[in-house]
């Protein structure tokens, strides 16, 4: 019986620093450890049966969007605030790439107003990064009530050019 708990216990010790070396194979996540701290013998394997990041990957794993908490172009966005930055805006959402501004009314034409639609449509600076969609509405002269207007198609192309001209000025300035 003494013989027996011999190879057993002897089984069990062995070169501390050859059991701390990755385990090769199919998952290679598998690690041991000394569950004693020193005192001899035990080991206990680590890892997971899912693999390095668990069932749902770790957190270190995710991929940096560059933290900067928009999902669309950087350059692209803040050139679209700084364009249309004399409109109240109505909502400005930096996942989806949308910002709507409220009605706006120049002063030069009281009896106009517009509204206008930003959306970013990719995370790349490109040309066609950006569209710009401006709904106008006139002011009938005798009920005052608020009517859709043809608007220019030329109005929402210049629109998109200053703020493609924007971004590439924020780029530059940033040394990109």
């Amino acid at each position: 019986m003494a013989g027996l708990l011999a190879v057993a216990v002897a089984g069990c010790g062995g070169d501390p620093e050859s059991v701390k070396e990755k385990r090769s194979g199919p998952s290679g996540d598998r690690t041991k450890r000394d569950v004693t701290s020193g005192l001899g013998g035990r080991y206990q394997e680590e890892g997971s049966l899912f693999g390095p990041g668990g069932l749902f990957g770790s957190k270190a794993e995710k991929k940096d969007t560059g933290g900067t908490g928009v999902a669309v172009n950087a350059f692209l966005w803040r050139a679209s605030l700084d364009t249309i930055n004399f409109i109240p805006l109505v909502s400005a959402d930096p996942f989806g790439g949308v910002i709507i501004t409220d009605w706006y009314t120049p002063a030069e034409q009281p009896t106009e107003r517009m509204k206008v639609q930003v959306t970013i449509l990719d995370r790349e600076l490109r040309a066609d990064g950006v569209r710009v969609s401006v709904f106008k509405q006139t002011q009938n002269g005798k009920s005052g009530s608020w009517v859709d207007a043809q608007v220019d198609q030329r109005t929402n192309t210049e629109i998109e050019n200053a703020i493609l001209t924007r971004a590439r000025q924020l780029r530059i300035q940033q040394g990109g």
